[in-house]
Parts: C-alpha cells; sequence; structure tokens
C-alpha cells in the first residue's frame, strides 16, 4: 500500500510556497482558458426563434388549461361529483352538529361546492321515507283481521318529487333573492347557487334517522324528534346564510330567516302528517243471504161449524 507521502499533490505545495513569496501577484485561472477554447458563437437570430417557440408553447399551454368544458359534455359536470369519503363525511358531521363560530360554507365547503352528497342524501331520504311510511302502516293495523296490506309504490314518487323540488327549488329562489338584494345594497353578500344547493342538501341529512326513527308508535316521540331534526336543520340554514344578510334592513332579514326556517319545518312536519298517518282499514263487504218472506196463514173456522148463508130471494 501507497505511504501516504506519496499521495500528495507536490504542485499545490509549489504553488503555495511561490504565493507565500509574491503575494500581491496575479493569478491566472486555467478554467478560463478552457472556457475560452470551448465558448461557441450561438446566433441571436435563433436564440431569439427558440425563445418566442418556448413562450408560444406555455401560452398554448395555459389557454388549454383555462378552457372550461362546455355545459353538455361529461366533463364539465364531473368537476361537480370530484369529492372523496372523507369530505362527504365531515361535511355531513358539520351539518349533524352546527357550530356558531363556524361557517358552513366557508369551514367545511371551503368554497368547493359538491353535488355528490345531495344527489344522494335526497335518494336516501326519499326511499326512506316511503318505505317508513309503508312499514309503519303495516305495523300500526296488523293485529287487525280485516286489514289485509298492500305496498303502496306511489309514496316512492310523491317522497323523490317533494325532496328533490325542494333542494332544488327553494335554494333556486334563495339564492336569486339575495342576487336581487346585492344589486340593491352592496353590503349584502351571495353564495354561488352550487354552494346554495350543496348547503341545502346537507342540510336534509338529519331527517334520514328521524323518518327511521318515526317508526316507534309513539306520538309525543314522534313529535320530539321532528321537531329536534328541524332546530338543528335550520340551525345550519341560520349560521350560514346569516353573515350575507345582516347587513340588510331589520325587517327584510327577519322575514327571509324566518321563511327559510318555516320551509324548513313545514317539509318535516308536512311528511309526517302525510306518510305517517293511521290509514283506516278496509271494509270488508259481507254477502248476506236475501230474506224469505213468509205468507200468513189463513184463519180457518173451528170443525163443527157452519157458514150460515142467507139467499136473497
Amino acid at each position: 500500500m501507497a505511504a501516504p507521502q506519496e499521495l500528495t499533490f507536490h504542485e499545490f505545495e509549489e504553488a503555495t510556497d511561490l504565493l507565500a513569496e509574491t503575494p500581491g501577484a496575479p493569478t491566472i485561472s486555467s478554467l478560463g482558458e478552457v472556457q475560452g477554447h470551448v465558448s461557441l458563437d450561438v446566433d441571436t437570430e435563433d436564440q431569439e426563434d427558440g425563445e418566442l417557440g418556448e413562450e408560444n408553447d406555455q401560452t398554448r399551454l395555459l389557454g388549454d388549461e383555462k378552457q372550461s368544458p362546455n355545459f353538455w359534455t361529461f366533463s364539465y359536470h364531473q368537476s361537480f361529483f370530484d369529492v372523496d369519503t372523507h369530505q362527504v363525511l365531515e361535511r355531513i358531521k358539520s351539518s349533524l352538529l352546527p357550530v356558531p363560530s363556524q361557517n358552513f360554507v366557508r369551514h367545511c365547503l371551503g368554497h368547493h361546492p359538491d353535488l355528490y352528497g345531495p344527489f344522494w342524501i335526497c335518494a336516501t331520504l326519499a326511499f326512506t321515507l316511503a318505505m317508513s311510511s309503508n312499514l309503519a302502516t303495516m305495523f300500526q293495523n296488523w293485529r287487525e283481521a280485516s286489514f289485509h296490506y298492500s305496498p303502496q309504490f306511489h309514496k316512492v314518487t310523491v317522497a323523490g318529487i317533494t325532496v328533490y323540488c325542494y333542494a332544488w327549488l327553494v335554494p333556486m329562489a334563495l339564492w336569486g333573492f339575495l342576487r336581487w338584494r346585492k344589486g340593491v345594497r352592496e353590503h349584502v353578500g351571495c353564495y354561488t347557487f352550487l354552494e346554495t344547493v350543496c348547503v341545502y342538501g346537507y342540510s336534509l341529512f338529519i331527517y334520514i334517522p328521524t323518518v327511521v326513527l318515526w317508526l316507534i308508535p309513539i306520538s309525543g316521540l314522534q313529535w320530539f324528534l321532528g321537531v329536534l331534526a328541524t332546530s338543528l336543520s335550520g340551525a345550519v340554514l341560520l349560521l350560514t346564510f346569516w353573515p350575507l344578510v345582516r347587513s340588510d334592513t331589520k325587517i327584510v332579514s327577519a322575514v327571509l330567516l324566518t321563511v327559510m326556517v318555516a320551509l324548513h319545518a313545514l317539509l318535516a312536519f308536512g311528511c309526517k302528517l302525510y306518510f305517517f298517518q293511521s290509514l283506516p282499514s278496509r271494509p270488508i263487504s259481507v254477502t248476506q243471504s236475501p230474506l224469505h218472506q213468509t205468507t200468513p196463514r189463513l184463519l180457518q173456522p173451528p170443525r163443527g161449524t157452519e157458514v150460515s148463508r142467507t139467499a136473497n130471494v
């Protein structure tokens, strides 16, 4: 193995001795000479053409990214369903337990609304409402001998139309009203239409377990659960839309919030009265045998008596 002294670079030691003797002498870097021999002359016109080509490519790419898809394409609607399970569960949790210090749109949605959660919440609520209504009708009258159960499939249609119309038409009317008030008063805020629909869709989730618990045949408990669900769901709406309308006049703010809560309560108690009312059992027609008419017997004279007849002369 070579000794450590043999591996040292002696030219570095000589250069160090020379610099120590003449500290002010100028030094010439060999890299500069090498770089001078390797340097190439680049045509300025070709360089400018290359830069312009790169700029055009970047501009074309940015334009393709900024170009939004058309309404009738699948990619346009796909963006509204781009949400994972964790986000949907967190938004459902926030709708069940409203916090006064948190705004549902800002803290939960993050100004990125989705239609996946509201669509399936409304569908689940409609089927749960119709199924629970049929089961409640069967449980209430199954002890009666004269009751014959037949599934009422029309309730699925009625529940679906009611829930989806409420989840779309009411937010549309509210969004239009807030847009109009924003034009009248500058300080009034307004969410987007999809954000408004998303808030109403997630606020209906609490009605799903409530409808299932309405199968318990206790009237007082059913009304208590309905009031509790309406209070929690209505609190989500009030806490979400209050920051938008608080700068408006007191009359407009009070009327708007009252109408919102009243429509929300009307949906709950309307479904309670229509789908969970005690239906009367079907009457059974009893066939009766016709009455036999009896003719009275004629009175006959007793034996041994003669009827005297008088003859006219």
